[in-house]
């Protein structure tokens, strides 16, 4: 009976070696996933901070910014239409390029022009 098993001595090694970049490739895609939600939440975020603040009079630009995190900074643009604010974020990403694809964007309205 020892000498079936003789030869598979070290098997489980060897399948986890074997398995070891496929686990670290779905554990990092999985990361990037959630790096993508997180952009995109904080875009979203980012955007409705500057809305408040162009109703309160304040500086839509820096609210936008003062809403993300400091990872952000060179990943981030904020553009204005009137009292619509767009906020493009990018994610860190795993691979170059990656991060362009994932792009998040995020949208608020400050509503109509007071008559006041």
């Amino acid at each position: 009976m020892n000498a079936m098993f003789r030869g598979e001595t070290g098997q489980a090694s060897v399948e986890l070696v074997a398995l070891a970049p496929l686990i670290v490739a779905v554990l990092l895609a999985a990361a990037q996933l959630l790096a993508a939600g997180a952009a995109r939440e904080l875009a979203d975020h980012s955007a409705e901070a500057a809305a408040v603040a162009l109703l309160q009079g304040a500086d839509p630009r820096q609210a936008a910014r003062e809403a993300v995190p400091g990872w952000a900074g060179g990943r981030f643009h904020v553009r204005l239409e009137a009292r619509r604010v767009h906020v493009r974020l990018r994610p860190r990403a795993f691979l170059p390029g990656l991060a362009r694809m994932l792009e998040a964007t995020g949208e608020a309205d400050a509503g109509p022009v007071s008559s006041r």
